[in-house]
């Protein structure tokens, strides 16, 4: 048995290179169906195209701040961990810095010598 073939035409995809191409020849194009007939695509669709385009391109530039935003806000996460870190060193070392000197001063009390030198001598 045949296939019957239908008299219906099969939707044709196009990729969104060829659809940027055909949206860029529209700019420079005076005859908008005379290039839809080249292309092989009603004229509709090359308005529908290009007005996709043109959402897509405003949604980039809307969401360009938003992005930089974003990527600050990561940052400044990062920088206020860093931070937290570096302070706790700090405190870390300022305690034991304490210790030593009191230390020191125990033994220096008790008449012996102290096992490390000065801090700024």
């Amino acid at each position: 048995m045949e296939k019957l073939v239908s008299n219906k035409k099969r939707a044709r995809r196009h990729g969104a290179e060829y659809k940027a191409a055909a949206v860029e020849k529209m700019k420079t194009c005076d005859n908008i169906v005379a290039l839809s007939r080249e292309l092989k695509v009603h004229w509709r669709m090359l308005y529908r195209w290009k007005a996709a385009a043109e959402a897509a391109q405003a949604a980039r530039l809307r969401s360009e701040p938003e992005q930089r935003e974003a990527v600050l806000r990561e940052e400044i996460t990062a920088l206020k961990i860093a931070l937290a870190d570096k302070a706790m060193e700090v405190d870390f070392f300022r305690g034991a810095l304490r210790k030593i000197e009191t230390l020191r001063r125990g033994s220096a009390r008790n008449g012996g010598e102290a096992s490390t030198a000065r801090s700024g001598t």
